[in-house]
């Protein structure tokens, strides 16, 4: 099992660069950052967390600029959006965003994506609400049409555009893979339909406990005509407990992903010291 790492990188917190460098010695196989591109002043939208927004989600970076800086200064390392927000993006730029990463990062880039939560955030950006997911899905098909076609087109009932030329293409092939983030069982479907991997969040009540859900996901998707092993599990939210991390690995989940708070190395370092030592223990 590969243990990552996210952070909303803000300017206050690490650099993305000094966090890529401090994980990729310390055996981290990623690092994932989140996106918000502005919180409205009105916050109508109860936050999923259950607490006041912390003060993060209002600061962070953009997610495609800092894993690049950390993408840069690292050989091994892993990048990932955890999650991008693809209802708030122009389909074409993302695709080209995306594709450019890959690669810089030569083949390295993770592309987490989902519906998201914020719906006055949305409404910034044009998107309606109560559409998002299926605007989500064409914009992904039609991205994919951008990364494997020399010529690409698609036509659906939220995107739509004409043959086009766009370059580079990603490294990865055929695509760097789409790991959908959100709950069960409603985006555990969504990465069967058009995802290579799921992302789950531990500790909130939404999500349920993975163990259970682990063998509901592999049935949802053998009946889909989905290889279960071809759809990994990106468990979001990593417990600092070797038994747990052990129990997680031992009912198929592929990655653990630790949220760290967006703070100085001083306090950062000491908690990858300790990740480290559970690295090496599921590596036993």
């Amino acid at each position: 099992m590969h243990i990552g790492a996210s952070m909303f990188f803000t300017d206050y917190s690490m650099s993305p660069a000094e966090l890529g460098r401090a994980l990729e010695e310390r055996g981290f196989e990623s690092v994932w950052a989140p996106e918000h591109s502005h919180i409205p002043a009105s916050r109508r939208t109860p936050f999923p967390g259950g607490i006041d927004l912390p003060k993060r989600y209002y600061d962070c970076m953009d997610p495609f600029v800092s894993l690049t800086a950390a993408a840069a200064v690292t050989k091994t390392l892993r990048i990932g959006t955890g999650v991008c927000l693809v209802n708030q993006r122009d389909v074409i730029q993302t695709a080209k965003q995306v594709a450019s990463i890959d690669q810089i990062s030569a083949g390295r880039f993770l592309f987490g994506i989902g519906v998201g939560w914020n719906a006055d955030e949305m409404e910034n950006h044009g998107t309606v609400f109560e559409s998002r997911a299926k605007l989500v899905r064409e914009r992904i098909e039609a991205m994919k049409e951008i990364w494997t076609k020399s010529k690409a087109e698609y036509h659906g009932e939220m995107v739509n555009f004409d043959p086009i030329y766009a370059w580079p293409k990603p490294v990865t092939k055929p695509h760097p893979p789409v790991i959908v983030g959100g709950a069960f069982p409603q985006s555990a479907r969504r990465a069967i339909r058009y995802g290579n991997g799921w992302i789950p969040i531990a500790g909130r009540a939404a999500y349920g406990d993975i163990s259970v859900l682990m063998p509901k996901f592999h049935a949802m998707a053998r009946e889909a005509g989905r290889d279960p092993s071809e759809l990994p599990v990106s468990m979001f939210g990593g417990q600092e407990d070797l038994g747990k991390m052990k129990e997680w690995r031992d009912v198929g989940v592929e990655r653990v992903v630790v949220s760290l708070e967006s703070e100085k190395a001083d306090t950062i370092l000491p908690i990858l010291d300790r990740w480290a030592a559970i690295i090496r223990g599921l590596a036993a």
